[in-house]
């Protein structure tokens, strides 16, 4: 045996393309238009709320949140996130057998595919993605079944609502086969904004009770919506048997770096998911699990999540004022804080010099990068959220994160107009 042949690295991690975070950071940094703008990555540009940050400070001086949590999370945030979701679910919500704590929702979802799938079976998840999904369901085996959100068809010409990407139901249900274990729901949807509605949840419901299939419902934005909003796993007692819920006090809390997320499902889908997580990383950051679960405890008294919704939706149409001047027609969220924007309509020069990385890569990475240089603005191209077959769904959008100072987001618009001398009518 080649001795070389030991070094190499296993097929999962092997042979991946340049990643759109590296691309779109190691371009913000060579741009000559300094200090960038970025709305590219989804963290906040702005702390969590004082009572929040108090509550951290003040767990680091507790000897018992320095050390080990118990793995399936302190007993306090597991508490806090039962009473805050038990009027949601409508049910008592029990802490000890129905929520775990993971190390942000990421590893949560790693944790519920290692709990559950295995080599060769299948996985449906929605087309965008957000992209850990395939990696994270790759590491155990499985194999990941796409179907596309269809966008509104006249969303190059005008302003369209998020709800208006669509399922085709049929492809849904000729995606699911015998080898379907799971499928995975995102809503608020990243990068669409979409909430999904009442009767395409039900619909989804029945297909997942019909073929006995796990639900797993991504709803890391939930507490920022702008319509009404309907969890997966209050539809009906057979439903909810199926799901299991993902959320994030990073994404609840504007604290993306704390890693702290957990799962709410039935007992008996839970206690895997927790085995699976305590092998991954056995428990998670003990100060900021107490800290959030603070931010539970008092959230309703600062009237918290009220004013992120105001404020969050505050920003999106503030920042969306300038697509009117530009006459780019954008997606208007229904939730979360990713506006998508239809480029189709800005000409880039024939002879702009992209570097190899991008020209071989789809029109919204190359309008990401001209963005970059040209005006100074970083945005994500979500072709990296698709697979190659149908990147052509999203080639002329490009993703914004509004979740920033609303003076960044004013210099942005100042520095988007320099599009203008672009745009083709």
């Amino acid at each position: 045996m080649d001795p070389r042949a030991k070094l190499q690295p296993a097929a999962r991690v092997a042979h991946r393309r340049q990643d759109v975070w590296t691309i779109v950071n190691e371009a913000a940094a060579a741009s000559p238009k300094q200090p960038i703008v970025n709305m590219g990555q989804g963290f906040f540009g702005y702390n969590p709320p004082q009572f929040i940050i108090n509550a951290a400070k003040e767990a680091l001086d507790k000897v018992e949140c320095n050390q080990y949590s118990p793995t399936r999370g302190r007993p306090r945030l597991k508490k806090a996130i039962a009473d805050a979701y038990t009027p949601l679910w409508g049910r008592q919500l029990n802490p000890d057998t129905e929520i775990t704590v993971t190390t942000g929702a990421n590893e949560g979802m790693l944790s519920a595919f290692m709990a559950f799938i295995e080599k060769d079976d299948e996985v449906i998840i929605f087309e965008p993605f957000f992209d850990q999904y395939i990696s994270n369901i790759e590491m155990p085996g499985g194999k990941v079944v796409y179907v596309p959100l269809h966008p509104p068809p006249n969303g190059a010409t005008q302003n369209t609502s998020a709800g208006e990407w669509t399922i085709d139901f049929a492809e849904l249900e000729a995606a699911i086969s015998p080898k379907t274990k799971m499928i995975v729901l995102n809503t608020p949807h990243n990068p669409v904004g979409k909430v999904f509605s009442k009767e395409e949840l039900l619909k989804i419901g029945e297909l997942c009770v019909k073929n006995n299939i796990i639900i797993l419902s991504d709803e890391v934005y939930d507490r920022l919506y702008y319509v009404p909003f309907t969890r997966i796993a209050t539809l009906s007692p057979e439903v909810e048997r199926l799901t299991l819920t993902v959320g994030s006090a990073g994404k609840n809390f504007y604290a993306t770096g704390w890693r702290v997320g957990w799962l709410i499902g039935p007992p008996n889908l839970i206690q895997y998911v927790a085995a699976a997580h305590t092998r991954i990383c056995y428990s998670s950051v003990s100060p900021l699990q107490e800290a959030a679960a603070v931010g539970f405890e008092q959230a309703d008294a600062n009237n918290f999540w009220e004013t992120a919704i105001q404020e969050m939706k505050g920003k999106v149409d503030m920042f969306n004022e300038i697509w009117a001047e530009l006459d780019l027609p954008f997606s208007d969220p229904e939730g979360g804080y990713f506006v998508l924007v239809n480029m189709k309509k800005v000409k880039v020069p024939a002879d702009y010099p992209f570097p190899d990385h991008v020209k071989d890569r789809p029109r919204d990475f190359k309008l990401s990068w001209f963005l970059i240089q040209e005006v100074g603005v970083a945005a994500i191209p979500p072709t990296e959220f698709y697979t190659d077959a149908n990147a052509h769904i999203g080639e002329d959008w490009l993703r914004f994160a509004v979740c920033k100072e609303d003076d960044v987001l004013v210099r942005a618009k100042e520095r988007l107009r320099d599009l203008k001398k672009y745009i083709e009518h």
